[in-house]
């Protein structure tokens, strides 16, 4: 798409594009001011993973880092959350308190980090505060009991061993001479259990000096490693909310809401299939452009006849590039008769003759206008005439008299035909030998006969006409004639053989072709009734008109190719 037609696009939904935006950005703004203000803060535990052998670093930090992980998930376990709701006294259930708490590891440490959300500040660090004293609290209590236990399983085997060691002794008591210190008057059998029993009291003294020392060790490991984790910072109270962030959300949502709604006006126009530029015509059907006119705006019949009233504006200098077009278009053959038909109604194609009509009159061509239009004829308002007689008086005569029937107008060179009694059957009327005998007299009268006819899409009307006429100059309006319906015209007009000799794009605004927006801005600043004013608006273009205005500002060619130059 071109740098011009983009722009065009924007400046023509931009109304649409600033209220979306503003509603955006405007709705954003109100829900976050209208949300309740949430603070932020954390506090951080270590956790303490010692090497258990020499040079084994490395693995204690990986150890320690899967430990930090363990731990994140035990941190907001049931007995840490009812211990802080406790100390706290917090009026709120554990899966409210629990969605308050994020604990994570920071990535390659052994830091623990425990953020909590809330409403009112002060809760929130007291909150950060106890999870963390509550949890490091909890994790001493576990790891102490699993040193109490096995310190208590050592005891009990300690007990065993001095009871049975008393035990021993006292055997040994009982048969030892207190007398005999060398247990020489002692029997074989009994020196033979002495020494047995003094074996086994020494492997249970040896016993019990493992033991001591296991219970020892114990201890000392219970007191180097009974709490791996510790608290590293405290929270602290948040001075300013952490959502909702209202500038950075406004400013979002105004980004957002502008790319969004341009995003929107160019799928409409990506979407929307009416005709809007010469271009767009050749493209869609292949028949040249022979004319680009700008919508008149005109209140009164006589200022719809802009050719007569303003011949030196802009729109009157389009008609004449209109009947220049068509008249080169019969170079090769001469041609006299013309039907000005569209595709739909409503789109301009009785104007276009008539003024077509006048301005052929003003370069010294005879020119018959004929309103062949048997069901809503409009041309006798255009020039101030009366509608009767006229076309269906001139087919009901055998010699229909054409001097009387044909009404003169004030326009030097240019006589009009009337539509007259509106019949009940305007197809089978203009498809009858009458009405081809009477178009070869009006032929034979002037050098150019123009027939206005219905639109295409409706009737036949004009479709039977088209067959009998030298040429047929098709009335596009732009904005509004959709291309399945122009090619719909397209393959009835072929059908009935005639001979099409271009196209007319009507209708142009700014807001319907870009391309041709200088023929309207022209024709309202020198012939609009408030001229004065448009005087000051010219005077106070934006930028972006100035910029389209030389971007697109391209006048037609007069050759028939319907191509800028």
């Amino acid at each position: 798409m071109e740098i011009p037609r983009v722009l065009f696009i924007f400046r023509k939904w931009l109304p649409l594009i600033l209220v979306g935006t503003a509603l955006v950005t405007g709705l954003t703004y109100w829900l976050s001011r209208s949300q309740t203000p949430v603070y932020s803060t954390n506090s951080s535990v270590m956790v303490d993973v010692v090497s258990p052998e020499p040079g084994a670093e490395y693995l204690a930090v990986l150890t320690g880092q899967q430990t930090t992980r363990t731990y994140a998930k035990l941190a907001t376990s049931r007995s840490v959350l009812e211990e802080v709701a406790s100390s706290l006294k917090l009026d709120m259930s554990l899966t409210k308190l629990e969605g308050m708490i994020n604990v994570s590891p920071v990535e390659n440490t052994q830091i623990l980090q425990i953020t909590v959300e809330d409403t009112i500040p002060a809760r929130a660090a007291a909150i950060a505060d106890k999870v963390a004293e509550a949890f490091v609290k909890q994790n001493s209590r576990l790891r102490q009991a699993k040193f109490d236990l096995a310190r208590q399983e050592l005891n009990q085997d300690l007990a065993k061993v001095e009871t049975e060691s008393v035990a021993i002794k006292a055997q040994i008591d009982s048969i030892v001479d207190p007398n005999d210190p060398l247990n020489t008057k002692l029997p074989l059998f009994a020196r033979t259990e002495l020494s047995r029993l003094q074996s086994k009291l020494g492997a249970l003294e040896t016993q019990r000096t493992i033991l001591l020392r296991s219970i020892e060790d114990f201890r000392l490991a219970s007191t180097r490693y009974g709490n791996t984790i510790a608290i590293s910072s405290r929270a602290e109270e948040p001075k300013a909310p952490f959502k909702p962030k209202v500038l950075l959300n406004t400013l979002l949502a105004a980004v957002l809401g502008l790319f969004f709604t341009t995003a929107i006006a160019f799928i409409i126009e990506l979407l929307d299939d009416t005709i809007k530029s010469p271009e767009e015509i050749s493209s869609t059907t292949g028949f040249p452009v022979l004319g680009a006119l700008a919508r008149i705006q005109a209140q009164s019949d006589e200022e719809r006849l802009v050719t007569r009233a303003h011949p030196k504006s802009p729109i009157s200098e389009a008609y004449r590039a209109l009947r220049t077009n068509l008249q080169f278009s019969a170079v090769d053959k001469q041609l006299k008769t013309f039907l000005v038909t569209s595709a739909n109604p409503q789109e301009g194609k009785s104007m276009t003759l008539a003024n077509l009509a006048v301005a052929m009159a003003q370069s010294g061509l005879q020119v018959i206008a004929v309103d062949t239009d048997l069901r809503r004829p409009s041309l006798h308002h255009l020039f101030g005439l009366n509608n009767n007689p006229g076309f269906t008086n001139a087919i009901l005569q055998e010699e229909p008299d054409l001097d009387s029937l044909l009404h003169t107008t004030n326009i030097e060179n240019l006589r009009v035909l009337a539509s007259g009694t509106l019949p009940p059957n305007p197809s089978e009327l203009l498809g009858s030998d009458r009405t081809r005998r009477l178009i070869k007299e009006l032929e034979g009268r002037a050098d150019a006969v123009l027939f206005d006819s219905p639109p295409l899409s409706a009737v036949t009307d004009a479709a039977v006409l088209a067959s009998r006429l030298d040429g047929v100059l098709l009335i596009v309006e732009a904005g509004k004639t959709r291309r399945p319906s122009l090619l719909r015209v397209k393959e009835d007009l072929a059908r009935v053989g005639a001979n099409v000799l271009g196209i007319a794009l009507n209708k142009l605004s700014p807001s319907t072709a870009s391309g041709y927006y200088y023929y309207y801005y022209y024709y309202y600043y020198y012939y609009s009734s408030d001229g004065e004013q448009r005087r000051r608006r010219h005077s106070r273009r934006s930028p972006l008109d100035v910029l389209l205005r030389r971007g697109e500002s391209r006048e037609p060619s007069t050759d028939g190719s319907g191509e800028r130059q």
